[in-house]
């Protein structure tokens, strides 16, 4: 099945260049020189994956990620010359997959969004009913596989397609550690030199969402020098 890519960059050399390297790989390419054109093309047509400028006319990158994430699941690569830590923090905050800062390698561009497409791929997989346990608990939290779903004391919590999947990776051997490369490629499939500033990020968010005191997590727990891993939170 051909897979459809949005791309939403007012600057025309660059469309053209990811153009052409996503359709040498088979993908199906729709482009959008800003911000409203790109939601209009999201909510009209059905769209796998889109890679998001943050300068844009009309409604820019920070704004697209959040109107299009407040209603689909679709992975979002954000590709921006604003390289600060803060921006990236923020784009990843408001619920974008990855980031990557300009200038850029295409061929990069292309892995990650064969990654992106490949976790989101697994996740729909889960989501058509395969046979693995139906829901895992660690303390209050009660992770549904077949949902997709996570609650704590009975609440849901919102997460992001990403943040779902490192908590279930987490979930899903408790007590045992993982390194950030170790959680990157296994939500993503492949990880890229510095990365691991972007996993750090989508565990502060997670933990910001699921911990009574993210500063004294009880669930997620940093192994000094190597690593993150959950644990059942000992009874108070």
């Amino acid at each position: 099945m051909q897979r459809t890519i949005l791309v939403a960059e007012d600057d025309a050399d660059i469309v053209e260049l990811i153009k052409l390297y996503l359709e040498s790989e088979g993908y199906r390419v729709l482009t959008a020189g800003g911000g409203d054109e790109a939601l209009k093309i999201v909510e009209r047509q059905h769209i796998d994956l889109a890679v998001l400028d943050i300068m844009m006319p009309g409604l820019n990158g920070f704004q697209l990620t959040r109107a299009i994430r407040q209603r689909y699941d679709l992975p979002i690569i954000i590709l921006s010359a604003k390289n600060a830590d803060s921006d990236k923090i923020l784009g990843l905050e408001l619920g974008a997959d990855d980031y990557l800062t300009k200038p850029f390698n295409p061929l990069e561009i292309i892995a990650r969004v064969k990654a992106n497409l490949r976790r989101s791929y697994q996740l729909n997989q889960h989501r058509r009913g395969e046979d693995d346990r139906r829901q895992v608990q660690v303390g209050q939290l009660v992770l549904d596989t077949h949902a997709l779903t996570v609650k704590k004391d009975g609440r849901e919590i919102a997460l992001t397609p990403t943040e779902y999947k490192i908590l279930a990776h987490l979930m899903g051997a408790p007590g045992r550690i993982f390194t950030k490369v170790q959680l990157y490629e296994a939500v993503c499939g492949s990880y890229f030199e510095g990365d691991e500033n972007t996993m750090m990020v989508h565990i502060s968010k997670l933990r910001d969402k699921l911990e009574d005191d993210p500063k004294e997590p009880r669930y997620i727990k940093t192994v000094r020098g190597l690593g993150y891993k959950i644990e059942r939170p000992q009874k108070d």
